[in-house]
């Protein structure tokens, strides 16, 4: 799957297994130039990031329940309404709002 922002194409990397869910972005130095999804979560933890990252809530239907921007280490940060999380390169989040369908 692909997420086209800003005229950017993105890969979407889904993270299934828990060794990959624990590692996600921890400890990644370089720019993030893909997107990370987790499915099943409700909570979105930034601990042992070394770069900031906006993260971005779905439901079930990929409609958007709640967008952070900016989000730096050490965060957690709670949507119960949600069933997938995205964490998304710095930016991306400012062309979505609350409500929109990611595709």
């Amino acid at each position: 799957m692909n997420l086209k922002i800003n005229k950017k194409t993105y890969e979407v990397r889904e993270l299934t297994n828990f060794k990959s869910r624990f590692k996600s972005l921890k400890f990644v130095f370089e720019p993030l130039d893909y997107i990370i999804k987790i499915p099943n979560k409700k909570i979105a933890n930034t601990y042992f990031f070394v770069q900031k990252v906006d993260i971005c809530f779905t439901d079930p239907k990929n409609r958007i329940t709640k967008l952070c921007e900016d989000v730096r280490s050490e965060k957690l940060i709670f949507d119960f309404s949600a069933t997938n999380i995205y964490y998304l390169p710095i930016g991306c989040a400012k062309e979505y709002k609350v409500g929109d369908i990611l595709k």
